[in-house]
């Protein structure tokens, strides 16, 4: 099975200079947990967590910045034609719960740990795949 017969499609994204209560406000909207950030061509620059909204803005007090400010740069990413397994394996070899999907550099969907659970063959997968990702990393700087 590929990418693409499991992952969400319709995609909420945040320009850079998007307030970060409006990122938050998606997020709530939406119900989920994480928010890519595009540039005007749909490029993925980054992606906000709920995570990275607590420690990289609540936690210091400082809740007047943008997407830019505190999303996650280090990208992973899947593509649409990229077998599940892989990138189930993605996630746990770099403990994330949620993998943009890029073609042609743009973002057309997510796969999260959720969608793999969907499927019957895959929830063995997704749970290995999700212990991995629980497991303790270092904290970031």
């Amino acid at each position: 099975m590929k990418v693409k017969d499991l992952m969400t499609s319709q995609v909420a994204t945040a320009a850079p200079n998007m307030p970060l209560n409006q990122v938050a406000s998606q997020m709530r909207d939406y119900n989920v947990g994480s928010i890519p950030v595009c540039d005007q061509s749909g490029k993925v620059l980054g992606i906000v967590t709920d995570r990275d909204i607590v420690l990289r803005s609540v936690a210091s007090g400082n809740m007047q910045v943008n997407a830019q400010d505190v999303m996650s740069r280090n990208m992973v990413y899947a593509t649409p034609d990229m077998d599940v397994h892989e990138a189930a394996k993605l996630m746990a070899e770099n403990q994330i719960r949620r993998l943009p999907v890029v073609q042609n550099g743009k973002i057309t969907g997510i796969l999260s740990i959720g969608d793999l659970a969907t499927v019957n063959i895959y929830v063995n997968e997704a749970g290995d795949a999700l212990s991995e990702i629980s497991k303790p990393s270092t904290p970031f700087s």
